[in-house]
């Protein structure tokens, strides 16, 4: 039997599970969308923009057991999407990238697209592969899943020539893709020092990063059993329950919440589980962390980066996690009294929710009255998707998540219009979930026009818009550094508008005493399959403590000279402009 190498692409995707792709067709790729047409297992997804498309990718990586897949046209199809794969490289999430390539069989040169994609890729995946010949395309697919999934996770690129493409040859059965990659076995002597380290702590903490996601139980179990605070990550927010009396927030450094600062403030030793005490991490490396530090992660790179581990253990998280827990288990440690921990946490929770919610709004929307009247109205498994601004830093304080999975944004990476599109995919393979989205002006009006593509599918999921008129975490940067705000202010954004356009319901929400309506509305809408677009009239009055926090910590490390030259600066600008 002849077939082309786009039918055996397909194939190749279908045994490895994938049941969506996103993206847009073009003339290098017309082959392989008619093969993923003609899939009775995979759906291709049509895009307004291919960065959507690998938002949306990400996100299918991010809450399914199945991987992301972009299928899109080379050259500007790849660099459109590139913050998107640039974002789940940096955050550790899998991605299959396909795209389509020049024909290498007619000898000519100048070709449209005609531009080196493994060099554009090589900075932001793990790897790029060139199909040259038929035989190697469901084994080259088979070896970029298997690198995408293996250790870190990330993007990797498969570029599918034309001619290989559109050209037939005889196959014969397709092979099944098995897996070869394992985990490193867990280090049963570092587990005994960690072990040991952990009991000769009097307050030790726990801190959680995305890649503890699969590790919630086994989290859960070693806090309890040693009394510790647990903090996360902000990409981490949904590994810990909100609920659960010892988690306290984001962080724990100069940027948290009080919760999170208090309970942490005579920490003398830290288990630290899949993160890399990256910038956001750490809040611009202002966190102090104990010297006595356990720094369990897959990836052996990340040790003693910024902070020097005192045992430092390759592994899977929730083996690792469990390793550590029998082996306090064997050593007959008792659990401890954590009743002081319990109350100092829910009281300085209780303190910091009242503080941003004591004071109602005739005039605007209050951030704390608007993450708790949503969370009072969405299931615990419903999913959170914001984007990246003043918002997100608003949402990690103000709304607790109960579900691992179930909180998801842009970190390292940090790109802007992440919200919508994810919000698309997330509905997509979770139909029977509350979807929200929340976002800044900013971030929507880089990617709000896929809410065409929730319209053109019933996708119900629900946008609250934060709508202040600028690009409220940068000028908030600006502003109080500098005295100014430069370029950031948005123009006029008419949402109804962009609603009508894109096929979805319009709502308002000027003030508090019409949020919780304005929420039960919008959820209604989107129960019954039309996306819905809210109008927040927010009020960002008030600075996180992660905008104070990281302001204070840079300006802190400056030259005396120049702090002075900035703070004086500051001022005079404020009294005079």
């Amino acid at each position: 039997m002849k077939r082309n190498g786009a039918w055996l692409a397909v194939r190749a995707l279908e045994q490895l599970g994938v049941r969506t792709t996103f993206g847009i067709p073009g003339v290098h790729n017309i082959e392989l969308y008619d093969a993923l047409d003609r899939s009775e297992y995979i759906t291709p997804v049509l895009t307004t923009h291919e960065l959507s498309a690998a938002f949306m990718a990400d996100a299918i990586s991010r809450t399914t057991d199945s991987i992301g897949c972009l299928a899109i046209v080379p050259a500007a199809g790849l660099t459109h999407a590139m913050s998107g794969i640039g974002e789940a490289f940096l955050a550790g999430v899998p991605m299959l990238v396909l795209t389509g390539g020049i024909r290498r069989d007619t000898g000519r040169h100048y070709q449209l697209h005609h531009v080196d994609q493994q060099q554009l890729a090589a900075a932001i995946t793990k790897g790029a592969f060139l199909v040259t010949e038929h035989e190697e395309i469901v084994p080259t697919i088979y070896e970029a899943y298997e690198l995408a999934t293996s250790a870190e996770p990330g993007p990797v690129l498969v570029e599918l020539p034309g001619e290989v493409q559109m050209f037939s040859t005889a196959v014969g059965e397709i092979p099944a893709y098995e897996r070869r990659w394992r985990p490193p076995p867990v280090d049963a002597e570092k587990i005994r020092d960690a072990a040991q380290l952990l009991l000769d702590c009097e307050r030790p903490g726990l801190y959680l990063g995305w890649g503890a996601r699969e590790a919630t139980g086994e989290a859960i179990e070693i806090a309890e059993l040693l009394g510790m605070p647990v903090s996360t990550t902000l990409q981490g927010l949904s590994v810990f329950p909100g609920y659960h009396p010892l988690h306290t927030g984001v962080s724990f450094g100069p940027s948290a919440v009080p919760a999170a600062q208090k309970a942490f403030e005579h920490c003398d030793g830290l288990l630290a589980v899949g993160l890399r005490f990256a910038e956001i991490a750490t809040a611009s490396y202002g966190m102090s962390i104990p010297a006595k530090l356990i720094h369990i992660d897959i990836n052996e790179e990340v040790f003693h980066k910024n902070y020097p581990a005192s045992v430092a253990i390759e592994a899977d998280a929730r083996e690792a996690l469990r390793a550590l827990v029998m082996e306090l288990g064997r050593q007959g440690i008792q659990p401890r009294e954590p009743t002081a921990l319990h109350q100092l946490v829910a009281k300085e929770k209780e303190a910091y929710r009242a503080s941003w919610t004591r004071r109602p709004s005739k005039k605007k929307v209050s951030p704390g009255i608007f993450f708790r009247e949503l969370r009072k109205r969405l299931a615990d498994e419903a999913f959170l998707i914001v984007d990246d601004g003043n918002h997100t830093w608003l949402a990690a304080e103000q709304f607790p998540v109960f579900r691992s999975k179930h909180f998801l944004c842009p970190t390292d990476f940090n790109s802007m219009g992440y919200a919508v599109p994810a919000a698309i995919a997330v509905k997509l393979a979770h139909p029977d979930k509350q979807v929200v989205a929340v976002v800044g002006d900013g971030g929507f009006l880089m990617t709000g026009m896929e809410l065409i593509t929730a319209a053109t599918r019933e996708l119900g999921i629900a946008v609250f818009v934060f709508h202040d008129g600028e690009l409220a975490q940068i000028s908030q940067f600006q502003k109080l550094p500098l005295g100014k705000k430069a370029c950031t202010v948005l123009g006029e954004l008419h949402l109804p508008g962009v609603a009508l356009a894109t096929g979805a319901a319009a709502l308002a929400m000027p003030q508090d005493d019409e949020v919780g309506p304005v929420i039960d509305e919008a959820l209604v809408t989107a129960h019954e399959g039309k996306p819905v677009l809210v109008d927040v009239n927010i009020d960002y009055s008030r600075k996180t403590r992660l905008t104070e926090g990281v302001i204070k910590v840079n300006l802190g490390r400056f030259p005396v000279s120049e702090k002075l030259r900035y703070v004086g600066r500051a001022i005079k600008r404020k009294l005079i402009g």
